[in-house]
C-alpha cells in the first residue's frame, strides 16, 4: 500500500482510538497530552494501518458506483478469486503477522508518505495444504521532512492448495 499523503489529524486519531476501545486521554485530550513525555496528542500504535484509506487502490476501500468486497463472506456479491477454498487452483491466503517499529511517535500535524518495499520470501511444508509460501512486505512511513517515523513489516501466507478437510 503506497500512500503519497497521509495526514495525521486529531479527529482521526480520536476515532481510531475509540474504534479499538482505547480510552487513553493522550489520544484525544490536548491538555492532558501536554503534560506527558511526548507533550502532544499522539497516534495509537496500530494507527498506521488506517493509512490504507488514503490509498485509492486499496482493495477494501469502497469506490462510488462499484461493487466492493466488504467484510462478510460475500458482502456484496463480489467474489475474490484465490482466497479461501473457492476459485483458482491454489489455496487461500491470509495476513499472518504485523510488526511496527517506531522511530518516533506519529503526532497531530504530521503528513506521512508510505513507501512499500519487498521483504523476504520463504516456504515451509504444511501438513494439510501442501507448501506454505510466506512473503514479507516492508512499509516505511516518512514525515513531511523525510524523517523515518515508522517501519511496518507485514507477513502474508498462501497455501499451495486448499486445506484438506479430513
Amino acid at each position: 500500500m503506497a500512500v503519497d499523503k497521509f495526514p495525521v489529524e486529531s479527529g482521526h486519531i480520536m476515532m481510531f482510538a475509540r474504534s479499538i476501545g482505547d480510552a487513553n486521554a493522550i489520544y484525544y485530550d490536548s491538555d492532558y497530552a501536554a503534560g506527558t513525555e511526548p507533550g502532544t496528542i499522539i497516534a495509537p500504535p496500530t494507527f498506521m494501518q488506517s493509512s490504507a484509506q488514503f490509498d485509492p487502490e486499496y482493495f477494501l476501500r469502497p469506490k462510488v458506483g462499484e461493487a466492493w468486497f466488504g467484510s462478510g463472506k460475500e458482502a456484496t456479491g463480489v467474489k475474490r478469486e484465490g482466497s479461501g477454498g473457492g476459485g483458482g487452483s491454489g489455496g487461500g491466503g491470509l495476513h499472518a503477522e504485523q510488526h511496527f517499529e517506531y522511530h518516533r511517535q506519529a503526532k497531530v500535524g504530521d503528513v506521512l508518505k508510505a513507501t512499500v518495499k519487498p521483504g523476504k520470501t520463504w516456504e515451509k511444508e504444511g501438513k494439510r495444504s501442501g507448501k506454505l509460501i510466506f512473503s514479507e512486505t516492508i512499509t516505511e512511513y516518512r514525515d513531511q521532512d523525510g524523517e523515518l517515523v515508522v517501519t511496518a513489516r507485514g507477513v502474508g501466507v498462501r497455501t499451495e492448495r486448499p486445506v484438506d478437510q479430513g
